[in-house]
């Protein structure tokens, strides 16, 4: 069942149950937009459709997928398309000396290609609509989230394509919004993840590697439910002028989730804030005392 005459309309990427793109799907739902949920195995989704809402299948890392899915859409709601939400993503959590260049790509892929794909192909629709681009991106852009260096590159990407992109929309009047999303509930915790090579020179800190690849799931971390509130609100109100827009408006930047608040304060005081705060909160001195051990060890030889 497709939207009914005048219903706005929602598309969102990276939908399976569990993460923040199904919490934004069921409250946009919620407040009675209707809602085209995507994922690459459409299945997941099945709950989704028994709602009411439309799912599809996507793949935002495949250029015919975008297309198959471009096509649908435009057939499902005349041509037009009020709200685009690119959430789909892939963590990264990795040393920057041990990764792997194959799996970067794979995370570019669909962190950041995905999103610009999407942008392209979704624009005509957007533009027919005067709608509105969210990019879900992270603190990690401006945070030196250690062992995240990889996925730190990829939301910082998202940041800065999507503040030109706002420039570029903007005579078309389509508006862009980033997310910078700090820790959210989500599945990562169960997801498998990445391990230290044998020979990684953290091999000597390994419980801290470990620890740090659920630190989102442990630390201030918000309820999704909490996080998508939140954001559709925001998403959902009224055109204000750019100086009130990011109190009573569509703001460019929406900052929330665990953390948002501190970091966005500590943008005003120098990246050295960030940097002191992350090195200890990481562990980072406990490398720092391990390696003057050993010094000491080899002098002692």
């Amino acid at each position: 069942m497709g939207p009914q005459p005048g219903q706005k309309t929602v598309l969102i990427t990276g939908c399976t149950p569990g993460g923040i793109g199904h919490a934004l799907c069921m409250e946009f739902h919620a407040k009675g937009v209707h809602v085209i949920a995507t994922a690459r195995n459409p299945t997941v989704l099945a709950e989704m459709a028994a709602l009411g809402m439309t799912t599809l299948a996507l793949d935002v890392t495949s250029e015919e997928s975008i297309k198959t899915c471009h096509d649908a859409v435009s057939n499902l709601t005349g041509g037009k398309l009020d709200i685009l939400v690119n959430n789909a993503g892939r963590t990264h959590t990795h040393p920057a000396t041990d990764i792997s260049i194959p799996d970067v790509r794979e995370t570019f892929e669909t962190n950041v290609f995905g999103v610009m794909a999407m942008c392209a192909a979704f624009s005509d629709l957007l533009i027919t609509s005067k709608g509105l681009i969210i990019n879900i991106a992270s603190l990690a852009a401006i945070t030196p989230y250690v062992f995240g260096a990889v996925y730190c590159a990829s939301k910082g990407a998202v940041t800065s394509y999507s503040r030109t992109l706002r420039l570029e929309l903007k005579p078309f009047g389509v508006r862009v919004m980033v997310a910078m999303t700090g820790t959210v509930r989500s599945q990562i915790a169960s997801r498998t993840h990445r391990t230290l090579p044998e020979g990684s020179i953290y091999q000597r800190v390994k419980g801290l590697f470990e620890k740090r690849l659920t630190f989102s799931q442990n630390n201030a971390t918000v309820d999704t439910k909490e996080y998508a509130t939140k954001l559709v609100a925001k998403a959902l109100a009224p055109e204000w002028p750019l100086l009130l827009r990011a109190w009573l408006g569509r703001p460019d930047w929406f900052w929330a989730g665990g953390w948002a608040g501190k970091v966005w304060l500590s943008t005003w005081f120098g990246e050295w804030l960030l940097d002191f705060v992350m090195y200890r909160m990481i562990g980072m001195k406990t490398l720092e005392g391990v390696l003057r051990e050993e010094e000491r060890a080899k002098k002692a030889v």
